[in-house]
């Protein structure tokens, strides 16, 4: 188990990995119960990793790579990575074998994948009895070339081993409506406010103003993905009122909460 979970061992239920692949090209769906974790490791299969509602949590190398629906997660092969799911995920892994990768990321990042990748993985997780199909596999195919055009981009909302900022992120991934200063969480863990600045820009290489709109906007859609009001999810969020909200989440995902939920209802 990752060091970093160790200390929640008891409440953390471990995952089973996918060991055993027998093909070049191979599509797995699961669904992960809140607060479980998969061990550390690696073979020698690529894996793109796809959230349909939830969020997941990959960690390399104590460098966490986190993303919401609608994209995914890029591990090149023979990369050791541990996953974490704070809460309830349902998602898809499609495991390309190191043959198939030429074209493929030789880092680890989010893939900003097209629309076109999210039906097809809606359609092969609605037909698991297909998998020996050709059609299957042409499917599968597909998205393989879909994936190599996709952009890579680094974690979005980055972790922190510090002890003191790490406690100020948790308590943030737990309680997003919390609206308090940056010098009143600096006060809670004996930290100036200008210590904190300085940590989140070393340690986040942003501000922690800006990491809060992001884990907010993540939040955001993963309710939105369950089917919650927007008035509710402000409300969760910490807002005054739905405008607020809404302008915070244009600015970031340039749609509306409403224009999200509609590109992704199929999720």
């Amino acid at each position: 188990m990752p060091a970093k979970y160790k200390s929640h061992a008891a409440t953390l239920k471990q995952l089973p990995t996918n060991d055993q692949i027998s093909r070049p090209l191979w599509i797995s769906f699961r669904d992960d119960p809140a607060l479980s974790v998969y061990p550390a490791h690696g073979h020698a299969w690529g894996e793109f990793i796809y959230a349909f509602n939830g969020v997941m949590e990959v960690n390399i190398d104590q460098v966490d790579y986190i993303t919401p629906p609608p994209y995914g997660i890029w591990l090149p092969p023979h990369m050791k990575h541990s996953g974490l799911n704070r809460t309830a995920v349902s998602h898809a892994t499609l495991y390309i074998h190191e043959s198939l990768c030429e074209q493929m990321p030789t880092q680890a990042g989010i893939l900003l994948t097209s629309a076109l990748v999210s039906a097809l993985l809606l359609h092969l997780k609605q037909h698991p009895d297909h998998q020996d199909s050709a059609e299957h596999l042409r499917l599968l195919q597909v998205l393989l070339d879909q994936l190599k055009q996709a952009k890579l981009v680094g974690s979005y909302l980055p972790h922190s081993e510090h002890s003191h900022l790490k406690e100020i992120l948790d308590y943030l991934h737990q309680h997003p409506a919390d609206n308090s200063t940056l010098e009143s969480l600096a006060q809670r863990h004996n930290m100036t406010e200008r210590t904190l600045a300085r940590c989140c820009q070393k340690e986040l290489a942003m501000s922690l103003n800006e990491w809060r709109q992001r884990l907010k906007v993540m939040k955001a859609m993963s309710m939105l993905n369950e089917g919650k009001k927007v008035e509710s999810i402000a409300f969760d969020l910490g807002y005054a009122n739905a405008s607020a909200f809404i302008n915070m989440f244009k600015r970031w995902m340039l749609c509306t909460p409403d224009q999200f939920r509609k590109s992704n209802h199929h999720l």
